[in-house]
C-alpha cells in the first residue's frame, strides 16, 4: 500500500509542475503555452546575429610567461627510400628551421635511414606533431620540400593513397597509372585544377594535399581510376557541379537531373547470355504471329531501299539460344599429360634432344622449300593471250550455228 501511495503522489506532484510548465500567465493575464524543454531557457544578450559560430579562431603562440611545456614528450619516425637520401641532405636545413617555428624538433638518420620529428619544451600546439608527422611522410615519397612545409598550414590536410594492390597484373596497373597521369599530364592538371589540391604519382602510391572536400574527391577518382573507370567521367561532373554551384537558385534544389549517368558497356556472362535469350523469344513470338496465309505488300520505297542495299545485313546474335550454366568448361589436358600420352615423357634426356632437333629441322624444311616456292613464282612466265585465227573463227561459227539448230 505504502509503495502505491507514494507513486500516486509523485504522480499528482508531476501533474502539477506540467499544468505550471503550460499555464504560465503574461503580463496581461492571457494563458500561454510554453514547451516544458525550454521552460529553463534564458535570452542571451551578448549572442547576436552576427557572430560566426562557424569560424575557426587563429592559434596563435601564448606569451613566454603564460605557456607551459607539455607533460611528456610525443614523436613520431618514419623510413625513407635510399634514393631520396641525397636529397633529403640537402634540404635538411631549411626542413629544421620551419620545424622550428612551431617548437618542433626533427632529426635524420642517415644509418638506419628514418627520418624523426617530435616535441620539445618550446611546443605550444598539440596537435603540429601530426602535422609534423605528414610532413616527413610526404617527403619520403618524393614531394618536394617547399610544397610539403605547406601541410603545416591549418587549412591544408595530406592524403597518401596506396595503389599497388587494387590491381593484380602489372601491366593493367602501369596502364591505369599512365591513364590516371594523362598526356603530357594533362589529366593529372585538370584534377588539380578542379579539386584545388596539389597530386603527384609516385610509385606504388599517390600523394595528395589541399583541403578535406577535396582530398575525398581525389580518393574517390584515383580508386575509381584503378578499378577501370576513367577519370574523364568524375572530371566532366566536377566541371558541371562548379558551375551549378554558380547559380544561387539551386542551392537548395538536387543537382542529380544535371549531372550526367553514365552506363556500363561490359555486360557479364550472365546478362549477355540474358540478353540474348530476350532477343531469341522476341523474334519467336513475331514470327508465331504472323499468318501463312498472307501476302506481304511490298512498296516502291521498300524496293528501292533494298535495291541499294544489297548487302545481307548480319545478325547481332546466333539463331541457337544458348543456356547460362555456372559450371566452368572442362579443363583442357597439360603439357604434362600430352607427353605422357605420347610417351615422350618417359624418354631420356638425349632421346628428348635429338627428337626436338628433328622436329626443329623438319619444320625449317618446310618453311625454306615454301619460301624457294614463293621466289620462283617470280620467274614463272604468265600464259600469253595469242589472237584467234581465220580457220578458229570459222569453226566457232559453225558450232555457234549447229547450237542454234539444235
Amino acid at each position: 500500500m505504502s509503495a502505491e501511495a507514494s507513486s500516486s503522489g509523485i504522480s499528482k506532484k508531476s501533474k502539477k509542475n506540467k499544468s505550471k510548465a503550460v499555464e504560465t500567465s503574461n503580463g496581461d493575464g492571457d494563458a500561454q503555452e510554453v514547451d516544458k524543454n525550454k521552460r529553463h531557457r534564458k535570452d542571451k544578450p551578448w549572442d547576436t546575429d552576427d557572430i560566426d559560430h562557424w569560424a575557426i579562431p587563429q592559434f596563435t603562440a601564448p606569451s613566454a610567461t603564460e605557456h607551459k611545456p607539455f607533460l611528456e614528450e610525443s614523436s613520431f619516425a618514419l623510413l625513407f627510400p635510399k634514393y631520396r637520401e641525397p636529397y633529403l641532405r640537402s634540404i635538411w636545413s631549411n626542413i629544421t628551421s620551419e620545424l622550428d617555428k612551431y617548437g618542433l624538433a626533427c632529426e635524420l638518420d642517415l644509418v638506419q635511414g628514418q627520418m624523426t620529428v617530435k616535441t620539445t619544451r618550446k611546443t605550444w600546439d598539440p596537435y603540429i606533431v601530426l602535422k609534423g608527422r605528414d610532413l616527413l611522410k610526404l617527403l619520403a615519397r618524393g614531394v618536394n620540400a617547399p610544397q610539403a612545409i605547406k601541410i603545416l598550414q591549418d587549412g591544408i590536410a595530406c592524403d597518401i593513397i596506396k595503389i599497388g594492390g587494387l590491381v593484380r597484373n602489372k601491366e593493367r596497373f602501369v596502364k591505369r597509372r599512365q591513364r590516371l597521369v594523362g598526356p603530357n599530364g594533362s589529366t593529372l592538371k585538370a584534377i588539380e585544377l578542379l579539386t584545388e589540391c596539389y597530386v603527384l604519382v609516385q610509385g606504388n602510391t599517390v600523394s595528395a594535399m589541399g583541403s578535406f572536400k577535396g582530398l575525398k574527391e581525389v580518393r574517390r577518382i584515383i580508386i575509381d581510376c584503378m578499378n577501370n573507370i576513367h577519370p574523364i567521367y568524375r572530371i566532366k561532373e566536377l566541371m558541371i557541379r562548379r558551375e551549378l554551384a554558380k547559380d544561387p537558385k539551386l542551392a537548395n534544389e538536387s543537382w542529380d537531373r544535371f549531372l550526367p549517368k553514365f552506363q556500363k558497356k561490359h555486360l557479364s556472362t550472365s546478362e549477355k547470355t540474358a540478353k540474348k535469350n530476350a532477343l531469341l523469344d522476341r523474334q519467336a513470338q513475331s514470327t508465331s504471329t504472323i499468318n501463312p496465309n498472307s501476302i506481304p505488300i511490298t512498296s516502291t520505297t521498300t524496293t528501292t531501299t533494298t535495291a541499294v542495299d544489297d548487302k545481307p545485313k548480319r545478325t547481332p546474335f546466333p539463331s541457337k539460344k544458348k543456356t547460362y550454366t555456372p559450371f566452368p568448361p572442362p579443363q583442357q589436358p597439360s603439357k604434362l599429360d600430352l607427353q605422357l600420352a605420347s610417351g615422350e615423357y618417359f624418354l631420356k634426356p638425349r632421346e628428348k634432344e635429338a627428337m626436338e632437333k628433328r622436329k626443329k629441322a623438319e619444320k625449317q624444311m618446310e618453311v625454306s622449300a615454301q619460301r624457294k616456292a614463293e621466289r620462283e613464282e617470280a620467274f614463272i612466265a604468265p600464259p600469253e593471250k595469242r589472237e584467234e585465227g581465220v580457220e578458229e573463227r570459222r569453226k566457232k561459227r559453225k558450232r555457234a550455228k549447229a547450237e542454234d539448230l539444235m
